[in-house]
């Protein structure tokens, strides 16, 4: 008898050390939580007020971006000009886009460091984040702007969690409340908001104030932040994670409302999105993704097709 004990001792030793492993694994991929939410979501009515990510469909598929050869990231739309900005970082350029993914006009970045989001804020007027620094910085580009230059540009630093290369990888403006939302990739993975930058009017006095809500933070149920979006209509902040595979709705009280997965076979996906970096919504709700290398998406739900 005592030949056979060890053995089954051993085994179960193992299989508990292999659930231990289990259980952490899933607890670093957040997929307990995530799984929580399908699951809810499958008794609880979608809030009239969510955007119902889940109804979205993908109608351009990983178009290639002609004419760029760099990786693609963040992006956002300007109502005025009708059209999307992204950025690049290898050699640091400023891309505006058509809605339907060509190249319209490029803008040399000179002294941004690591640009990795942009934003629109208003006519005119973006800001940039240099990753490496965690620098925002606020441009004015003008129809005839060949190349901005961050040492002639109004800027701050946030200088909390510096070091290494995981700092702010999105942004998202709130035109109403006067708000910029900034994402810090992971490590931790923190959403700030940052009242007072960029300044209207040069002659007021300069007051910034940057908050951040821990309880909201922890409730996303994603490996990273990539890309944000705020959405004007509803008042919901939309985070989008490349690690997760996944884009996260979240209401004004940061409780998640829907998700839109980027997966293969999921949103009518022929290919999973290999690196999601950006996502930006126009005026009739049109969902805009692009990916590393250069990649380019388009989502719309039914009703819009």
């Amino acid at each position: 008898m005592r030949r056979f004990a060890r053995p089954k001792s051993l085994i179960l030793i193992l299989s508990v050390i292999s659930l231990i492993a289990l259980v952490a694994f899933g607890q670093y991929l957040r997929l307990f939580e995530r799984a929580w939410f399908n699951l809810h979501t499958l008794w609880q009515p979608v809030s009239s007020q969510s955007m119902g990510l889940d109804q979205y469909r993908v109608v351009t598929e990983a178009q290639v971006i002609d004419g760029l050869a760099d990786n693609v990231s963040a992006l956002t739309y300007d109502p005025v000009r009708k059209s999307l900005f992204t950025v690049t970082n290898k050699h640091s350029e400023l891309i505006e886009l058509s809605l339907d993914g060509r190249i319209l006009r490029r803008v040399a970045l000179v002294g941004f460091g690591d640009p990795e989001a942009v934003e629109f804020i208003s006519e005119d007027t973006y800001v940039v984040t240099d990753e490496s620094q965690q620098r925002l910085i606020k441009i004015r580009l003008e129809q005839d702007t060949t190349f901005v230059d961050a040492a002639d540009a109004e800027q701050m630093t946030i200088g909390v969690h510096m070091g290494g290369n995981k700092g702010f990888e999105g942004l998202a403006y709130d035109s109403v409340g006067k708000r910029l939302f900034v994402a810090k990739e992971r490590n931790p993975m923190l959403i700030y908001e940052v009242h007072g930058f960029p300044r209207f009017n040069p002659e007021e006095s300069y007051s910034v104030h940057v908050i951040n809500d821990p309880k909201r933070d922890a409730g996303m149920f994603v490996r990273d932040l990539s890309s944000l979006q705020y959405d004007e209509r509803s008042g919901h902040l939309l985070a989008l994670s490349d690690e997760s595979r996944l884009i996260l709705e979240l209401d004004v009280s940061g409780r998640p409302l829907s998700t839109m997965s980027l997966g293969k076979g999921r949103q009518g996906l022929q290919k999973t999105v290999p690196q999601a970096e950006g996502i930006a919504v126009d005026d009739d709700g049109t969902l805009y993704l692009v990916s590393e290398p250069n990649l380019f998406y388009v989502f719309k739900k039914p009703t819009q097709l």
